[in-house]
């Protein structure tokens, strides 16, 4: 267990570039969010977030899917890595894979996802609001941070969610950086939440109303 005062142990899963773990272990190192990244995983040996990790003084460590490995199989593995670390927040940052719900129930795990909550689930979310807004079926995405009580797909408690707005020149590109750059300022803010509030007691997911300190971008 964490000794009293000292920072909660915080573990980031992040599968790819890692913009996101680099903000959490910039903001942890300034002091701006009041915790500890003990260790940053990931399921990829070439994912750049590892090198972001160790340029911070983090451990990486990699835990490659096998081949025609289930998802049970892979928790399975990931579950003892994750208990030697003892996080009190897990933060998935561009983690890639679907947790089981075994895994999700060992400890507090909380996700960032480039889309409102109920718009645009899966790997694919900013690509199906571009698409979505080409078609005249919407004029905004967004963010959320969001608890992962189970293996539902982007669909927890919010935590905090912003709305990104679609403009009329916008690209695919552009969409995505003005995404990456919500996502870059709401995720310590909602870590932050999550390690004061701690997860919901009732595992429900209701929808909420903004948190009153989201933005618009």
């Amino acid at each position: 267990m964490t000794h009293p005062g000292s920072p909660p142990r915080l573990v980031i899963l992040a599968s790819g570039n890692g913009s996101n773990a680099q903000v959490l272990l910039d903001a942890t190192a300034a002091g701006d969010l009041h915790g500890e990244i003990v260790a940053v995983v990931s399921d990829h040996s070439d994912a750049r977030v590892l090198e972001r990790a160790a340029s911070g003084g983090v451990a990486g460590i990699v835990l490659e899917r096998f081949p025609g490995e289930s998802r049970h199989r892979y928790d399975a593995r990931l579950l003892p890595i994750l208990q030697a670390l003892r996080p009190e927040l897990v933060i998935l940052a561009g983690w890639m894979r679907i947790l089981t719900d075994g895994l999700c129930r060992r400890f507090p795990i909380v996700n960032l996802h480039p889309a409102l909550p109920g718009m645009f689930p899966g790997a694919t979310a900013i690509t199906d609001a571009f698409d979505a807004y080409g078609s005249g079926t919407v004029d905004h995405t967004g963010v959320m941070v969001h608890w992962v009580p189970d293996g539902g797909v982007d669909d927890g408690p919010v935590i905090v969610a912003a709305e990104v707005p679609i403009e009329p020149g916008d690209t695919l590109d552009t969409l995505t950086e003005r995404v990456h750059a919500v996502e870059h300022r709401i995720l310590p803010q909602a870590v932050a939440i999550a390690l004061e509030s701690g997860p919901p007691t009732n595992r429900k997911r209701p929808t909420p109303p903004h948190h009153p300190a989201e933005v618009r971008s």
